[in-house]
């Protein structure tokens, strides 16, 4: 027992250690978030000094077509980059824990696919043309197809499993991407206003579109960090979990609702936007370690870096046009992830 006692003594150091450089450590990814964050609002097509941004918000001038840019167009278009990219990363980091893969993204519960599909539907059917329009189909949509994905899991002697989640994610995501690919080529109108929303994009945004997503992007927030020590304890499997006294089900359905609310929040603000879900959870793993409770924060932080960094680099190679977010993420996250999944360390949950 004194050794024991001794152990414990020796180890609690090194403890506080960990989590005193893990706090510095996102602390300076904050301050990284912040620079991104005053980079997106002074670039673009056309470059603003830094402190022409400051005086838009400290001395604005309703007669200065600098200022009317900073505040009518580049601020709601971060504040969406924001809230899009902290729920991507939240919900990847959440899916991934859950669902124990390692591969785990927005395309597993087919939450893409199913909002995609309401989208579509709300345009043929309802004639839908407005961003604000597009949110609520959306989301309804990802909704739907995660909570038949979750019922489908869970028929059988056993209930839901990681390996029947992805199964059943897999066949539903099939099923509602040839859906809409057989609306849209019903339909040629409807597939020229999709096509504009489903490339991933934070252009064109306004403050609707935020005070329409922001509740439930907050409340999914809450909820996957709330769910954190109990990841911890999923990943050591669902048998020891319950021995360890957690309500396995009762975890995996508020994570399920967590991630319903983010990913369909998130989707139906900017489109489908591939990666940061996927690659940002495993780089936040390599960071702070396998613990959940860090995974999750770090997630959030480094997602929106990653997403408004893309927008960024998107406004500025394609001058005086852009290139939309969702196609500049997928050229920097496909040979990230390669790279991530090469080494074998940084994926295993």
């Amino acid at each position: 027992m004194t050794i024991a006692v001794a152990d414990a003594v020796a180890r609690r150091p090194s403890v506080r250690s960990r989590a005193w450089t893990r706090s510095v450590g996102l602390l300076a990814a904050i301050v990284l978030l912040a620079a991104v964050t005053a980079c997106s609002l002074a670039y673009g097509a056309k470059a603003m000094p830094l402190q022409t941004v400051w005086d838009a918000f400290t001395e604005f001038d309703p007669q200065n077509n600098d200022h009317l840019i900073v505040r009518s167009l580049r601020v709601p278009r971060t504040i969406i980059g924001l809230l899009v990219g902290a729920a991507l990363g939240l919900a990847g980091a959440v899916m991934q824990g859950v669902t124990r893969n390692p591969l785990a993204d927005p395309a597993l519960l087919g939450i893409e696919a199913g909002a995609s599909l309401a989208v579509v539907a709300g345009i043929s059917a309802f004639n839908i043309g407005s961003l604000s329009g597009y949110v609520w189909f959306a989301f309804a949509g990802a909704a739907a197809a995660s909570a038949v994905v979750y019922g489908l899991s869970s028929f059988g002697h056993r209930r839901s499993t990681p390996l029947k989640l992805a199964l059943a994610g897999t066949a539903v995501a099939a099923l509602l991407s040839s859906l809409t690919s057989a609306v849209l080529l019903l339909d040629v109108t409807t597939l020229d206003q999709f096509r504009f929303w489903v490339v991933g994009s934070l252009a064109g945004r306004d403050d609707a579109i935020i005070w329409d997503v922001i509740p439930f992007i907050a409340v999914g927030a809450v909820l996957s960090v709330g769910v954190g020590s109990g990841l911890n304890t999923l990943a050591l499997g669902d048998d020891i979990a319950r021995g360890l006294g957690q309500r396995v089900a009762v975890i995996r359905a508020v994570s399920a609702f967590a991630v319903v609310l983010l990913c369909g929040a998130a989707t139906a603000a900017a489109g489908p936007i591939a990666f940061v879900g996927l690659t940002v959870p495993h780089v936040a793993r390599a960071i702070c370690g396998p613990d959940y409770r860090w995974i999750l924060p770090w997630s959030m932080v480094l997602a929106p870096t990653l997403l408004l960094g893309a927008d960024v680099i998107g406004r500025l190679v394609a001058r005086p046009g852009e290139l939309q977010v969702g196609i500049v993420t997928a050229i920097i996250g496909a040979p990230f992830f390669i790279a991530l999944v090469r080494r074998r360390h940084l994926v295993e949950l």
